[in-house]
C-alpha cells in the first residue's frame, strides 16, 4: 500500500453565496489524481486550501503526514504549483523570474530549470508580460518543475497550451512519478488529458463530493445510454442522470447497476467529460 502523499478529511469552507462540503479524499504517493467538475464547482478553492491560501472553516488536511498550517513552511519546499493565472511581475525577463523564485526553495536546479527552458523552447532575455499565455503557462511549468518538489499542484495548467505542447507536458508528468516518490493533483476541464495520464478521479460538483477513486472504478460505475422515443419507459427516465430528449430519441447517463433496464437501447463506456456534463445538468440518481 503507498504512503499518502494527501489526505483531505471532512474539509468545509463557506463563503456568503458558495459552500465547500465536507471534501474527503487520499491522494497515494507515486500517482496523478485528476480534480474535476464544472466552474465554480469548487476545484481551485480546494487547491487554496491545502495549500493555506485560505482558511478552512472544518475538517484536517495532511500533506505527507503532516497537518498543512503547522508544517507550512517545510511542507511548501516539496510543492510545486502551477496556477491558471501567472503571479509573476510582467517587467520580469525569464531569467529574472528565476532568480526571485529560486531564492525561496532549498533545493532549487538551475540546470533542471535551463533543461526545461529548452524543452519549451523558453528565451532567457523575453519578458514575462511579452510572453503568450501559453508560453507564460510553460514557465510557471518549469519554475514548479525545478526544485525537486515531490508534490506537483496543477490547476488548469495546459488551458494555454497547445495540443502538441501539452502532450508534452502529459508525458513529463508521467515521467515526474515514475520513481515512485511523486505525486501530481491535477485539475483540468480538458478531460481527455486526464484520461491519458490519471490513476485516481476526484469529481466535485456544486461544492459537493461525487465520486473519489480510481479512473477505472468510475468509468465502471456508469454507462452512456442512447435509444429511441418509444425505448424511453418511465423506469428508464427515473434512472437516467442529464436526461436529453429529442424528436429522434434520447441520450444520457446510467449507472451500472441499472443497465438491465435498458436492454433495447445503446450502451457505451462513458468518457469523463460525459460524466461531468450530466451528473453537472441533472445531479445524481440514487
Amino acid at each position: 500500500m503507498s504512503e499518502k502523499c494527501l489526505e483531505l478529511k471532512n474539509v468545509c469552507k463557506s463563503f456568503h453565496d458558495f459552500t465547500l462540503n465536507n471534501i474527503s479524499f487520499t491522494l497515494p504517493q507515486g500517482y496523478i489524481m485528476g480534480l474535476v467538475g464544472p466552474n465554480g464547482a469548487g476545484k481551485t478553492t480546494t487547491i487554496q486550501l491545502i495549500l493555506n491560501m485560505l482558511e478552512k472553516d472544518t475538517g484536517e488536511i495532511l500533506v505527507f503526514g503532516k497537518d498543512h498550517v503547522v508544517s507550512e513552511k517545510e511542507l511548501k519546499q516539496d510543492i510545486g504549483t502551477v496556477f491558471d493565472n501567472i503571479f509573476y511581475m510582467d517587467s520580469w525577463t525569464v531569467k529574472d523570474t528565476e532568480k526571485a523564485v529560486s531564492i525561496f526553495y532549498n533545493d532549487w536546479r538551475h540546470d533542471i530549470f535551463t533543461d526545461m527552458l529548452k524543452r519549451f523552447d523558453l528565451p532567457q532575455n523575453k519578458k514575462v508580460g511579452e510572453l503568450s499565455r501559453g508560453m507564460q503557462m510553460k514557465l510557471m511549468l518549469a519554475c514548479a518543475f525545478s526544485h525537486n518538489a515531490k508534490l506537483l499542484m496543477l490547476d488548469e495548467p495546459t488551458s494555454g497550451l497547445d495540443p502538441v505542447t501539452r502532450d508534452e507536458l502529459l508525458e513529463i508528468l508521467q515521467d515526474y512519478i515514475k520513481d515512485g516518490e511523486r505525486s501530481v493533483l491535477f485539475s483540468t476541464h480538458i478531460t481527455s488529458d486526464l484520461e491519458q495520464v490519471a490513476d485516481y478521479i476526484t469529481f466535485i460538483n456544486q461544492g459537493n463530493l461525487i465520486f473519489t477513486g480510481s479512473m477505472e472504478d468510475l468509468l465502471d460505475s456508469y454507462r452512456f445510454v442512447k435509444g429511441r422515443p418509444q425505448d424511453l419507459t418511465p423506469e428508464i427516465e427515473k434512472n437516467i442522470v442529464g436526461l436529453r430528449k429529442t424528436d429522434i430519441g434520447f441520450e444520457g447517463l446510467v449507472g451500472t447497476k441499472d443497465m438491465a433496464q435498458c436492454r433495447h437501447c445503446i450502451l457505451d463506456t462513458p468518457t469523463i467529460d460525459d460524466i461531468v456534463i450530466c451528473i453537472s445538468k441533472g445531479g445524481v440518481k440514487k
